[in-house]
């Protein structure tokens, strides 16, 4: 039964979007206990439930038909890189690179010839030297902002921990 999968299907959906029932009810339009039985399978929704479901999760009214019955899925096979070629709205540059766009999402390898930026690795900066006081001869381990000696006051004199 098609009702069990579809229902699966979306709550899937739902989950991957990371939104709550309540939030898909809300953004589909339709009720939360709808949505609920819809997601268990105990509901059948109509193209239009279906729509508006579709439209909430961002993804095709198509696949959803398709799951749920209303539409087969085809079996067609389209040669996209015909289309491309054929299409005369778009130019020599626009054609190769949806050409390889197509390639690379579907495993094949780029015909295309154009040349990878080159990536020049660049010495690093050199950090400027640090100040050296006449107090001090080696480095403090305490943070900059406590670094600086305080001074006693007259009279007193202070233990340093060493």
């Amino acid at each position: 039964m098609r009702v069990r999968e579809l229902g699966r299907f979306i709550r899937d959906q739902r989950a991957s979007a990371r939104l709550s029932l309540r939030k898909l009810s809300k953004l589909a339009g339709i009720s939360n206990p709808y949505l609920s039985q819809i997601e268990r399978g105990l509901r059948r929704p109509s193209a239009e439930i279906l729509q508006a479901i579709a439209k909430a999760l961002r993804i095709s009214a198509e696949t959803l038909y398709i799951k749920a019955g209303i539409l087969e899925e085809r079996d067609d096979v389209i040669d996209m890189a015909a289309t491309i070629r054929r299409d005369p709205t778009l130019n020599a540059n626009q054609k190769q690179i949806l050409q390889d766009l197509y390639n690379s999402s579907h495993g094949r390898p780029s015909r295309s010839k154009a040349k990878r930026p080159t990536v020049r690795k660049v010495a690093a900066a050199k950090r400027p030297a640090s100040r050296k006081t006449s107090k001090t001869s080696k480095p403090s381990s305490r943070p900059a902002a406590r670094a600086k000696s305080r001074k006693a006051p007259a009279g007193r004199r202070t233990r340093r921990a060493g």
